[in-house]
């Protein structure tokens, strides 16, 4: 008896193929539409995180410690990036330009780029002003126990004391290191001093048993630690002050500046 054409190894190959063909064609498709919303939305996102460092946002209680984080709306945000954020600069070595899409340079690959020592990486600053303070906002990068932590710090020109600060995470340990994106810990960065009394980049240090879990102290460079995110918390020091050490000259630049 004559094998069936359905049953046949030829069939099932062509089959294979022709579903292959149809559901990459219709999940390409997906993608190509929704591209424009994607990144809509990340730039959204970033806007939202550089506002929520420098204290524009809708927490309840600013840098109380307590409640959930409360972002600028996506149909608000814009017209507050562009109210509070007065300029955005991009430093490349003794090169400095202005640039109105500068939150949207990818840092994850300026860090890879940098890795060839013929690159000079792009350095992305913010300088926001609110009630007649002028703030300047860095993005950092870094590594956590598990994946990539990244954030946001607003620094006071006139001091450079933390005014605030936004950390968010690809993958830490839920209950342990992702608490560094709620307010608990967050707010403890406030009024923190990165500077030394010889106006030296100090930095801050996340660190257990500082005897200080109030955090009262803000000229000890010291956070209290999460308890069970040990490794997180060093990645964040880490972040921070590689940060600041690579930011450092151009911050205190304009920092002098009228």
């Amino acid at each position: 008896m004559a094998e069936k054409r359905t049953d046949s190894n030829v069939y099932t190959i062509i089959f294979a193929i022709v579903m292959v063909v149809v559901v990459g064609a219709i999940l390409a498709f997906i993608a190509s539409s929704l591209s424009p919303k994607i990144k809509e939305n990340q730039k959204f996102e970033a806007q939202q995180n550089i506002l929520y460092a420098m204290g524009e946002n809708n927490n309840e209680d600013p840098y109380g410690g307590g409640g959930s984080v409360e972002f600028i709306p996506t149909t608000e945000v814009q017209e507050k990036f562009d109210t509070y954020i007065v300029k955005q600069l991009v430093f490349k070595g003794e090169e400095v330009t202005e640039n109105p899409e500068a939150y949207l340079i990818d840092l994850k690959q300026e860090q890879e780029r940098s890795k060839d020592p013929n690159y000079m990486r792009q350095l992305p600053l913010f300088v926001g002003e609110k009630d007649g303070e002028t703030f300047y906002i860095i993005p950092m990068r870094g590594n956590g126990l598990w994946d990539a932590i990244w954030g946001y710090m607003a620094l006071r020109k006139d001091d450079l004391t933390v005014e605030g600060a936004y950390f968010d995470h690809a993958g830490e340990t839920p209950g342990l290191g992702a608490n560094i994106k709620e307010r608990f810990f967050m707010d403890d960065f406030h009024g923190e001093h990165v500077l030394d009394n010889n106006n030296n980049i100090k930095g801050i240090t996340i660190t257990k048993g500082n005897m200080d879990p109030l955090n009262e102290r803000k000229d000890d460079y010291k956070v209290d630690a999460i308890a069970g995110a040990t490794i997180t918390g060093d990645g964040v020091s880490a972040m921070i002050n590689s940060t600041l050490e690579m930011y450092a000259p151009y911050l205190l630049k304009l920092s002098k500046e009228n």
